[in-house]
């Protein structure tokens, strides 16, 4: 449960102390690469389903909740379960439908069952920083195929949404264990592949659940860039972080003393 300010200020006194039992509890091994691997999927999921949903928007002629277009009776109806292949594995997505059938998404053709070179692009899409223009980028490459400027304008702004949502979403005031760790990725830039720097904060809540809290691209990996995403996430709520885990960078420590001074490293 998340501390009171008078526990809070209490905790400024005693050093606190966390039980063994309570660790393993919380995290019954160490973070494996399929564990992490689940949580994008997620986000994965939750970013095409969108762009699919934008494109029957596109294909109507309006918006879910606005009053159906002059063009014709047709509608949404409902979804279909699909399940896609992906570099890591299988997705399951619900495929939104029309009522006279007539919808044919372009990002998952109707009889595709196979979805690839989408990693980079996904991470790209939901790290902070990411201009219209850059989405409107990495969109085109998804499609691979020539569509109407309006179309990516369309999926453009549902997925703009989207990500923003994401990125600023309120976090949690307590976070027992957050990991903090940086993944060096090949991301396409302006027609170039460039290795970069992926900052990922990992959070583990009190029923032990994991929580990706969120991604941050860079050249490189440094302390006070760290020190940005620390303050980043007490603008979002969190207040108070019982343990930090991290690497050995240099200054890694200090920079979360400075953001979370009670923080046990």
């Amino acid at each position: 449960m998340p501390r009171t300010k008078k526990q809070a200020a209490r905790s400024a006194e005693v050093p606190f102390q966390i039980d063994k039992d309570v660790l393993e509890q919380l995290i019954p091994g160490p973070m494996s690469a399929a564990g992490v691997e689940s949580i994008f999927q997620q986000l994965k999921k939750a970013l095409l389903e969108r762009a699919l949903n934008a494109e029957l928007t596109h294909h109507l002629g309006y918006a879910k909740g606005e009053a159906p277009s002059e063009k014709g009776p047709n509608h949404r109806n409902g979804s279909s379960a699909k399940t896609v292949l992906t570099d890591e594995g299988p997705l399951d997505l619900a495929i939104p439908r029309d009522r006279t059938g007539e919808f044919e998404p372009q990002l998952i053709g109707k009889h595709e069952r196979r979805f690839s070179g989408f990693d980079d692009k996904i991470i790209s899409l939901y790290a902070r920083g990411m201009s219209v223009r850059e989405i409107q980028a990495h969109l085109l490459e998804m499609y691979a195929v020539e569509v109407s400027p309006q179309l990516i304008s369309d999926v453009t702004e549902a997925v703009m949404a989207e990500v923003i949502e994401w990125q600023n979403r309120p976090l949690e005031p307590l976070y027992p264990v957050v990991f903090f760790d940086c993944l060096r990725v090949k991301i396409r830039d302006e027609a170039v592949v460039r290795n970069k720097a992926v900052y990922l904060a990992l959070g583990v809540l009190p029923d032990g659940t994991r929580d990706v809290l969120g991604l941050w691209i860079e050249q490189t990996e440094g302390a006070k860039f760290w020190l940005r995403v620390f303050n980043e996430l007490k603008n979002r709520g969190v207040a108070d972080i019982l343990i930090a885990v991290v690497d050995g960078l240099k200054g890694f420590p200090e920079s979360i003393e400075a953001a979370f001074p009670q923080t046990t490293v």
